[in-house]
């Protein structure tokens, strides 16, 4: 149990983690103070325990398949969040963008964030009250627990200080790049949950790469946070995966388009930094 809490734990927390520490390196890039981070914690805390709480209720909504369409509502809804964040991102870097625009901007970020715990964090409520329910792994459980979101805080950490010392051409670029990863992945994870929902159809597997690298392993579940890693996935989960890295690309190109195209129209009394 101590070492399943550790590698599950950390997981969850990584995929959180690698968001924040992502959008918090943009933040102080634009010099937008990190408040923001305190009210989308606490707004993903909240959500989270409502989720948990809630659960068996909403598994049984859509003829009982509410929690995988949810999850995968919560994934799309984080994708579309991205993707006006990274146009505006975009735009930003190259014109002075308008109080609405900046509203807009940090909204994303919020949004992005709490709605990323409430899902992760809600999995781990989950997991631990139904351990707290067998008293002989409440030690070796909490203790794990508290391991794994050790390691995936400090590996945010890390990844936040690592993009923060490249030069200031290439962390906008490197964080850009983990965001379209992890939109990827977001897609890719959202097909899964509403194929097992019988929303989707199944199609083909596109490789089955579990003999050399299962997704139980270490390795499987740091690929699986990084990039979306799964050892069978589908060509439907492949093309969608692919599809969540161009909306990325798409929308940062948008951005770059508007600031070449809308530059002199920017009213200059609502102008900030």
């Amino acid at each position: 149990m101590f070492l399943n809490s550790v590698i599950l734990i950390f997981q969850e927390t990584l995929e959180a983690a690698i968001l924040m520490s992502v959008l918090l390196v943009f933040a102080r890039i634009n010099g937008i103070r990190p408040t923001w981070i305190i009210f989308a914690i606490a707004a993903g805390l909240v959500g989270a325990l409502i989720f948990a709480f809630n659960m068996a209720d909403i598994s049984d909504w859509f003829d009982y398949v509410g929690q995988e369409v949810m999850n995968a509502l919560i994934q799309l809804i984080i994708i579309l969040c991205l993707t006006v964040f990274i146009a505006l991102q975009s735009l930003r870097s190259r014109v002075t963008v308008s109080r609405h625009q900046n509203l807009i901007y940090i909204t994303c970020m919020v949004a992005v964030v709490s709605l990323a715990m409430t899902r992760e964090g809600s999995e781990i409520f989950i997991y631990i009250g139904m351990v707290l329910q067998q008293p002989e792994y409440i030690r070796p459980t909490l203790t794990g627990t508290g391991i794994g979101a050790g390691i995936g805080i400090s590996c945010g950490t890390l990844l936040y200080y690592g993009l923060l010392g490249l030069p200031p051409r290439w962390a906008p670029v490197c964080g850009a790049t983990l965001l379209a990863l992890v939109s990827g992945n977001f897609a890719s994870q959202a097909i899964l949950n509403l194929t097992q929902a019988d929303w989707l159809p199944y199609t083909k597997i596109l490789w089955d790469s579990s003999v050399w690298l299962p997704e139980g392993s270490l390795q499987g579940h740091l690929l699986f946070a990084f990039f979306g890693y799964e050892a069978t996935p589908s060509i439907l989960q492949g093309i969608a995966y692919i599809a969540g890295m161009l909306f990325i690309g798409l929308s940062a190109y948008v951005g770059y388009r508007a600031a070449v195209h809308g530059k002199k129209l920017q009213p200059r009394g609502e102008l900030v930094k």
